[in-house]
């Protein structure tokens, strides 16, 4: 790939072009980003990783192989309509952008096209991301093991059909958000037990950083590994009686399928309003 475009500057932007560079997939000058306004957050990027600032979407996309489309999904309409005229035949489209479908990038682009739909997490940032990749049927084979290796560079990555991306985001988009809640709430109980801060902190985030390290390495089922730590009339046992009284794991469930749904109705709502808003400025 000789040049890879960004629109669009921000944190998940950040963490891609991060971890391009550090592995060396491309060469940093290759790389070009624009965003709206914010010239000092270009002005950083260009001077944290070598990239290209420009300032025009003609200049952007100008020989541009990838487009990665890295906005919010309420600046996709306005984005694409600036980049649609100054896009050429045979660019691959990858978009980040959550709930946008590829039906909804094809009538705002007013054409066919390549489209890699990806939804990494926010834990991108320290190259831990777990993405799901979703290609439309004008990708090739050589561009999607080439967007492939891109998102490795931060994270785990798994195909997915594109039907299944409202699912991804329920689990693993929203999924950091529940590891933290369960930390704050075993920091909470550290401190209410006699804990001091910082202790409860560190005891906190090695057990959770251990659990899933043997979930990772060993070949046993999460209910398995559980009973294993569960001795018959033990601590843990207490515990996970208290758990199961609550109806914990009922309750996690129930909040990913919901996270899932909200994710359905986010995009259903923004595909009407992306394609009531083309629509109408044709």
């Amino acid at each position: 790939m000789n040049k890879l475009a960004f629109i669009g500057g921000g944190s998940m932007a950040e963490a891609i072009i991060s971890g391009i560079t550090a592995k060396g997939i491309i060469n940093p000058p290759q790389i070009s980003v624009m965003n709206k306004i914010d010239r000092i957050r270009l002005a950083f990027l260009e001077e944290t990783y070598g990239i290209t600032a420009v300032g025009n979407m003609k200049e952007l996309l100008e020989g541009a192989e990838v487009v990665f489309l890295a906005v919010k999904p309420k600046d996709v309409l306005a984005a694409l309509t600036a980049a649609k005229d100054h896009l050429s035949k045979g660019q691959l489209i990858v978009s980040v952008a959550a709930g946008v479908s590829t039906a909804c990038i094809e009538t705002i682009i007013d054409q066919k096209a390549a489209i890699i739909r990806a939804m990494p997490n926010t834990s991108a940032a320290i190259g831990k991301s777990a993405t799901a990749l979703s290609a439309n049927a004008f990708v090739a084979p050589g561009q999607l093991a080439f967007i492939n290796d891109i998102f490795l560079t931060i994270g785990l990555v798994s195909p997915v059909e594109e039907e299944q991306l409202d699912a991804v985001t329920g689990l693993s988009g929203s999924g950091p958000a529940y590891v933290y809640y369960l930390a704050e709430a075993m920091m909470k109980s550290a401190q209410e037990i006699g804990l001091l801060d910082q202790t409860a902190k560190e005891l906190t985030i090695q057990t959770l950083l251990g659990a899933a390290e043997m979930l990772k390495t060993s070949s046993k089922t999460p209910q398995v590994l559980r009973r294993e730590v569960t001795s018959p009339g033990g601590t843990t046992e207490a515990g996970i009686k208290v758990l199961e009284q609550y109806g914990v794991q009922d309750a996690v469930i129930t909040c990913i399928k919901e996270a899932s749904m909200q994710s359905k109705r986010l995009g259903e709502n923004l595909s009407r309003q992306i394609f009531s808003e083309s629509v109408s400025q044709d």
